[in-house]
């Protein structure tokens, strides 16, 4: 039997592909030309679209190449109200949106398995209601309460919900839109960590349950909290069928008004919030990969 084995190892090496490393499991290795394929036509995917508009906000007719529009951003009407209230609505969003998915999350996974599925359902359902018709609701219930609400308290309360300086309403709206995001990141940022065993070594340590959540809970969640306010505010600032539709003018809508007056400028405010987004998105991921490496 010990003069076999030589000649089985000699077969099985054979075998082997030359050229290919072996895998583990004496498995050679797939090529990787597919990956490279993928990367290349997603990068065509984002890229060309982003130049192509790019080179339309720096040519200029009687000029040339020109970065006159990109000087124009900062200058032109309404552009600091609109983008100041978007990042307003972002960052109210982002709170409530917190507030009301970590907890529910947390108390689900750890108090209710049984209920999961349901909070996953709830929370994944405005991706099924069209937009419109999700807007639509929203405005017959805003016309319909100053009409039968007018002899009660209630009456002022529909009142400064539409108040254009600070729309609560489109909040309310971006909460719900939002909910989808924030809690997929939530629930993989859970499902990352050991919650149950944590909560339990808090508590019996004395720890009460706000001070599992703040102290212990939320601290190894932040990247997944810092994915689902990126998502938020990317939603927010990238919106325009809610806020079209109740007439308040958000960022994405002074940038659909200008388009007919200022088609260079806006283009170039397009572009120069996709730089700005692109660049929160890699901070944040370098943010959750130097915390995965200093946990």
């Amino acid at each position: 039997m010990a003069s076999l084995t030589p000649q089985v190892s000699t077969q099985v090496t054979t075998q082997v592909a030359p050229g290919a490393a072996p895998a583990r499991g004496g498995r050679p290795r797939r090529p990787r030309v597919w990956r490279g394929v993928v990367l290349v036509l997603a990068a065509v995917y984002f890229l060309v679209p982003l130049i192509a508009s790019f080179v339309f906000t720096v040519k200029a007719p009687d000029q040339g190449f020109s970065l006159d529009a990109y000087g124009q951003i900062f200058s032109a009407e309404s552009f600091g109200g609109s983008l100041l209230l978007s990042l307003g609505l972002g960052l109210a969003t982002i709170v409530l949106v917190l507030l009301l998915t970590l907890p529910a999350v947390v108390a689900v996974r750890l108090g209710a398995p049984r209920l999961r599925p349901v909070l996953e359902v709830v929370c994944t359902l405005p991706l099924v209601v069209p937009p419109i018709t999700f807007v639509a609701g929203i405005s017959t219930v805003l016309r319909w309460g100053p009409d039968y609400l007018a002899s009660t308290p209630f009456y002022q309360t529909i009142i400064a919900l539409q108040n254009p300086g600070f729309p609560v309403v489109l909040v309310l709206a971006y909460v719900v839109l939002a909910l989808p995001f924030a809690y997929r990141s939530l629930d993989a940022g859970l499902g990352a960590i050991d919650v149950r065993t944590l909560s339990e070594a808090a508590r019996n340590l004395g720890a009460s349950w706000p001070h599992v959540l703040l102290r212990v809970i939320i601290p190894n969640m932040r990247s997944a909290m810092a994915s689902a306010s990126f998502l938020t505010l990317a939603l927010v600032l990238g919106e325009f069928t809610t806020a079209r539709l109740l007439s308040f003018e958000t960022f994405p809508n002074w940038i659909y008004r200008i388009s007919g007056s200022q088609a260079q400028v806006s283009v170039a405010v397009s572009v120069f919030s996709l730089l700005i987004t692109w660049l929160l998105l890699l901070a944040l991921s370098s943010a959750g990969a130097r915390q995965r490496s200093g946990s």
